[in-house]
């Protein structure tokens, strides 16, 4: 079942049925209890009361109780297997039972702000279970030291529980911010002292925070195009303008961002590894940016969400490292090598922006919670982190192998892997004559997480491909989808 289901019968709660009515008893509670799981008392999945249990609760028959389940069962509302209990069903009927009161929708017209009906329409793409085949945005979390995770966040509570019970700084516990700095300056060039680093909840509200203070209503931002659709969402929330920039075997082109939106007050940028085409920014390419964002007293954030996987070529220097004027801010995550729930991150400011920002922060949150921060320092002050992101490239390295060889192998003819160098994901174009849009859909159905290349786009129309995660799953998993994914496409 997916999940450990328990007994519904302390949870159902009253059931209307009338001991003195016409109808008969048992399609009473047949209509009560198929109305609890059109509206969603009962889940897919549930576990079902016994017969006689919900008799003896209920004060009714066994034989009403049966008659009820049987009814439910040639509907399509209950399932059981001999041995193992009765439960609702995993896939319900399509078209609602007459005279069942239709689940409540959500209601559009609340009364919400501009800003918060802008921000509805611009969620990010459904993030399904990255334990499905080809799921994105997680790494192999069995793969993580828990167990040594555990042992530091007890040290780290046991000899500075009283000092982590105190309110804490807004930028962050201070020795993990100069961990972060030490450990960016030696691996990714970055410029930053620990005072310019922010701990954040996740590299999505450091891109939050930040633009709600640097961006007024109205003002225009390069995006490019295709990219993450959560990040323009928290532009968006600012009240932005998105001018859509295209992207190029060299990264965002930026002599069209000048000519779509000359008074751009930022840019968003992936250049380490482009999301979701995988292309990395050429140096060319970011002088002409950084040389722009200086000229026009623009921002630019550079969002380095997993340049820590790179599999060929020699090492990159962050943007960040190649600006001289302070026009950077730079975003990454430790969620993407470590474990999405950890939800920490960090920013790094420059110089001129680390006391507005510090001082924004404390009227926003107060700061991210501090209780596993220490934890967090010890991990990469210890060599800990270090030595996980050796293994986990290699993993890695050996699964994205794994899946463009068997991509060559069974959809040769059909899908064409993008460049990339870096990364958990691989995207692959697909023939005009192969919807991607469609195939996803298929391929959902199948339990197959490829979400649509186009779907990604703003303005970009010659968008056909289907984005592939590989990290979370074992070399044997991934070739066994892509001949699952052959299959759908024809090849």
């Amino acid at each position: 079942m997916g999940r450990k289901a328990k007994p519904v019968l302390a949870g159902l709660g009253p059931l209307a049925l009338d001991r003195e009515g016409a109808e008969p008893l048992h399609r009473q509670l047949y209509l009560a209890l198929r109305q609890a799981v059109v509206d969603g008392r009962l889940r897919p999945g549930d576990r079902m009361p016994p017969t006689r249990a919900l008799a003896r609760d209920r004060g009714l028959s066994r034989n009403t109780v049966v008659t009820a389940y049987e009814t439910l069962f040639a509907e399509g509302y209950i399932t059981g297997k001999a041995g193992a209990g009765t439960f609702v069903a995993a896939s319900l009927p399509d078209t609602p039972p007459d005279g069942a009161v239709p689940r409540r929708g959500s209601r559009r017209d609340i009364g919400l702000s501009a800003r918060g009906a802008l921000l509805t329409r611009s969620l990010p793409l459904r993030r399904d279970s990255p334990d499905r085949p080809f799921g994105l945005g997680s790494p192999d979390r069995r793969a993580f030291p828990f167990a040594l995770w555990g042992q530091l966040l007890a040290r780290s509570w046991r000899t500075g529980g009283r000092t982590l019970a105190v309110e804490a700084e807004s930028m962050g516990y201070l020795p993990l911010r100069a961990a972060v700095a030490d450990y960016l300056r030696a691996v990714r060039a970055v410029r930053c002292e620990a005072e310019q680093v922010m701990i954040v909840s996740g590299a999505q509200q450091g891109l939050a925070v930040t633009v709600q203070l640097l961006l007024d209503p109205g003002e225009t931002v390069w995006v490019e195009d295709p990219g993450w659709p959560g990040t323009r969402a928290a532009l968006e929330g600012a009240g932005a303008g998105l001018v859509p920039v295209p992207v190029d075997a060299e990264g965002l082109v930026v002599a069209e961002g000048a000519r779509r939106g000359p008074g751009a007050r930022l840019v968003l940028v992936t250049p380490s590894h482009q999301f979701p085409l995988g292309v990395t920014m050429s140096l060319r390419r970011r002088l002409e940016l950084l040389d722009w964002a200086a000229a026009n007293d623009a921002w630019i954030v550079e969002d380095d969400y997993d340049s820590e996987f790179r599999y060929a070529g020699p090492p990159l220097a962050a943007l960040q490292g190649l600006d001289g004027a302070g026009r950077v801010i730079y975003v990454g995550s430790f969620s993407k090598v470590m474990f999405p729930g950890l939800r920490l991150g960090y920013v790094v400011l420059p110089p001129d922006l680390v006391e507005p920002v510090a001082a924004a922060r404390r009227h926003f949150d107060g700061g991210t919670s501090i209780v596993p921060q220490p934890a967090l320092h010890r991990f990469l002050a210890e060599g800990y982190f270090a030595s996980h992101l050796r293994a986990m490239r290699t993993l890695y390295a050996g699964r994205r192998a794994a899946m463009l060889d068997a991509l060559g192998r069974d959809l040769g003819g059909v899908a064409v892997p993008e460049p990339g160098e870096a990364g958990l994901h691989v995207t692959v174009r697909l023939p005009p004559d192969l919807p991607d849009r469609d195939l996803s859909a298929r391929a959902q159905r199948q339990g197959l997480l490829c979400p649509p290349l186009s779907a990604y786009g703003l303005e970009d129309r010659t968008l056909n491909g289907l984005v592939l995660g590989f990290a979370s799953h074992r070399e044997e998993t991934l070739a066994a989808a892509v001949r699952d994914l052959a299959g759908l496409a024809g090849a």
